[in-house]
């Protein structure tokens, strides 16, 4: 096994953690801010979508790979191994001719990413006892909120001051600093034993989560959800997912063991991480529109609305990182997930005069409970289970978390979708139809509203497109649009609340996890107190 001494390049390796963590977070907010200026100068207006939903697709899928790999292989080898991937492919990204070759190489740089972001974590899990890891988690959890404080300011400099390639080079200098620190700070591992590869696992896994994904990301936007593209991404994810499990059930060395959801603190605790994501997605995706739509505030000011959620949430993961060796994890998770609950009962109150000072208070207290509830999803984790688990555990947390986000996106953007139909055909549709017919702009947004009714919503978003048309049906359709607005997003916050109530009632019956004063590697077996 991996010795650590706790004294022996400690500093070094926590130093490369913590570049490489961040520089890894950093990414995505940064190539979002570059967005606009990719488009402008590769083209594929159509394919933009594609150079997120890429990233996401690899980097979710690796994530459960690499903690078993990590488990089998040792830490320093799958965490180089990663870290290199991210910097080649954010070389090839940068090099990029047209968006297909940016979109393959965002793909290949997802790969990285996915081993990059749980391996610190479990590293964290090797070297500091349960609960030096406590507060050490609160401060990496911390830094993921930073990032995307940071992340679009230093895009904007980046690009306005270079280009947008140089938000893809940036990446090389300091990615070749964490490599350094982090191959000359982690000993070598050195197993007895023949490793053994669940190759049959990791393809259904594979398969089954990208297929999946894909359903879910096409269903309702570029197929109807039951259309034969969909549906056939749904059989075949259930077919491989079910297959992945009867191979888990009997693999030697599985990617993720069937076993480990016998365990009371595994199952609980990423139900619980799955359950905040869904929750958590419906108020980061939907406030911004609503600040924009109603309030009418410009995309770069509903961007502040969320700075202060984030600003909380890094404050309340550093104090929770104290706070859990006195009150527990399971009180302290508790009060975290209803401290969330009552922000999205704050966020269904919004209404067309509120401020955005107002929807920032709300969006803090959300950021509040999301603080203290994170950084102990993996640290209850890694209290329960053995070295020999650590990276397993570990990974299944963000890999819960990240599945959980996509299924918010896209069970919440449904609820939108049909809710917002339902109330634009009876309010809006009459108008429509009273107005003469020779315009396709009247045709085009009847045919929308059972079709894509979010889309309507860009209407609200756009001054220019407002001011072409004429005034008078302006005056009609803006009131009954944004009415049609405020109160789909009340329903999708409603939606968004239960799944964190949810998650709230599950905390409860976490067992008594006890922060222990040894390192992971010293564990010796779980350990869950109920």
């Amino acid at each position: 096994m991996e010795a650590h001494d706790p004294n022996n390049r400690k500093g070094l390796l926590v130093a490369g953690l913590i570049i490489a963590m961040l520089f890894g977070a950093l990414d995505g907010t940064i190539v979002g801010t570059a967005m606009p200026r990719i488009v402008g100068d590769l083209g594929g207006l159509g394919l933009m979508t594609w150079l997120t939903t890429a990233y996401m697709l690899t980097s979710t899928v690796i994530v459960p790979i690499a903690g078993k790999l990590a488990d089998l292989l040792g830490r320093r080898v799958v965490y180089v191994t990663g870290l290199s991937i991210f910097i080649i492919a954010s070389a090839l990204c940068g090099l990029s001719q047209n968006m297909t070759e940016l979109i393959l190489f965002r793909g290949l740089q997802g790969i990285g990413g996915g081993i990059m972001m749980p391996m610190a974590m479990i590293i964290i899990g090797d070297i500091f006892t349960g609960k030096q890891r406590a507060k050490w988690q609160g401060v990496f959890g911390a830094l993921f909120g930073l990032s995307s404080i940071i992340g679009p300011q230093v895009g904007g400099w980046i690009v306005d001051a270079a280009s947008w390639r140089w938000v893809f080079y940036i990446n090389l200098p300091v990615g070749v600093l964490a490599i350094v620190l982090i191959a000359i700070a982690l000993p070598k591992f050195q197993r007895k034993d023949k490793v053994e590869f669940d190759i049959a696992g990791m393809t259904t896994m594979i398969v089954g989560v990208v297929s999946l994904l894909l359903a879910l990301t096409f269903g309702g936007k570029n197929f109807a959800w039951v259309s034969w593209q969909v549906i056939g991404l749904i059989v075949l994810a259930v077919v491989s997912l079910v297959s992945f499990v009867v191979i888990e059930s009997k693999a030697k060395e599985a990617i993720l063991p069937v076993s480990l959801f016998r365990n009371k603190t595994f199952t609980i605790i990423n139900g619980v991480g799955f359950l905040m994501s869904v929750g958590m997605f419906g108020a980061i995706m939907f406030v911004p529109l609503f600040m924009q739509g109603i309030v009418g505030i410009s995309p770069a000011a509903s961007g502040t609305v969320m700075t202060p959620m984030m600003i909380t949430m890094i404050a309340a993961s550093v104090l929770g990182g104290q706070m859990v060796q006195k009150i527990g994890v399971r009180t302290q998770m508790g009060i975290g997930m209803v401290i969330m609950a009552v922000g999205f009962i704050l966020l269904t109150t919004l209404t067309m005069t509120t401020s955005k000072l107002t929807a920032s208070s709300y969006m803090m207290v959300i950021g509040l409970g999301m603080g203290l509830v994170m950084p102990l999803l993996t640290l209850a984790l890694q209290e329960s289970f053995p070295k020999s688990e650590l990276g397993v555990v570990t990974s299944s947390s963000q890999f819960f978390r990240q599945i959980g986000g996509t299924f918010g996106m896209t069970i919440l953007g449904a609820i939108m979708n049909h809710h917002s139909s339902n109330l634009l055909t009876v309010n809006l549709v009459p108008v429509l139809k009273q107005i003469p017919q020779g315009s396709s702009l009247i045709s085009d947004m009847i045919a929308k509203i059972s079709s894509d009714p979010q889309s309507l919503y860009s209407v609200l978003l756009n001054p220019e497109a407002l001011s072409q048309m004429p005034q008078a049906l302006t005056a009609q359709i803006v009131p009954i649009l944004k009415t049609a607005l405020v109160d789909s997003l009340h329903t999708v916050f409603m939606f968004g609340l239960v799944f964190v109530i949810l998650g709230a009632i599950l905390s409860l019956f976490v067992g008594k996890v006890q922060l222990s004063d040894r390192k992971g590697s010293d564990n010796k077996g779980p350990q869950e107190a109920v």
